[in-house]
């Protein structure tokens, strides 16, 4: 299977109709073709089926530099598998397109595959650190984004434990970023933790998590227990 192959796959699923209106709702000049995102999946599916990991990677390089929104798409189902051997390329290739994000959409299948590759080697959460500082609204969201699974934990190690409060020393530098997006990913973050880790949250909430916008705060709170909402900024 090449690049080409794929892509050919591909276009043979388009639709011009639902192309427009992706292309409008995602708000991109990239070229869509209206292939839905199940339907991607499965061909994803039967692609990397026989590949090495070797092979797969070079098919996902090949489809993210296509630059169609599909092929990026499939490009990140390529690699979101829980289990894969040798891995560090499969990593570095995610990494790699982090500061190329632009939209919210193809940034979370990328960090959806990178997440699997962060929770099978957590020591890459050094990595992902430096992505908190970057210039780049979508780099700094990702480190948020792909650092999702530490939210998710009914019993955490301390390992755990010590990321949850890593990545929240990082929403406290957020707390502050006028960006929709980025007050988005924090609230997100947040409003996940608290299924699992109320305590977290609402400590988050009631200090650094004062200097969020007053919706971001209701969305974090959003599933705490009646009476435990966010407090109010002061007037």
């Amino acid at each position: 299977m090449t690049p080409s192959d794929a892509l050919a796959q591909l276009h043979a699923l388009s639709n011009p109709e639902k192309a427009a209106e992706m292309a409008a709702y995602h708000k991109t000049a990239r070229t869509c073709f209206g292939v839905t995102v199940p339907q991607i999946t499965e061909l994803a599916q039967t692609w990397r089926e026989g590949l090495s990991t070797e092979a797969r990677v070079a098919l996902a390089a090949g489809l993210w530099d296509s630059n169609i929104h599909e092929a990026r798409v499939a490009a990140a189902k390529l690699l979101t598998q829980a289990r894969i051997k040798e891995d560090e390329q499969v990593w570095r290739l995610i990494a790699s397109w982090v500061p190329q994000f632009d939209g919210w959409a193809l940034a979370d299948h990328a960090c959806d595959a990178g997440e699997r590759r962060l929770v099978a080697d957590p020591s890459r959460i050094d990595e992902v650190e430096t992505w908190t500082t970057s210039e780049h609204m979508w780099t700094r969201r990702a480190a948020l984004v792909i650092t999702l699974p530490w939210t998710k934990q009914n019993f955490p190690k301390e390992a755990d434990l010590a990321i949850r409060d890593r990545v929240l020393g990082w929403a406290a530098t957020y707390v502050s970023d006028p960006d929709w997006f980025i007050q988005k990913a924090v609230a997100w973050w947040l409003r996940d933790l608290s299924k699992h880790d109320a305590a977290r949250t609402r400590a988050f909430l009631e200090g650094p998590g004062q200097g969020l916008k007053p919706w971001a705060q209701r969305e974090a709170a959003k599933h705490l227990e009646a009476g435990a909402a966010a407090p109010a900024p002061p007037p």
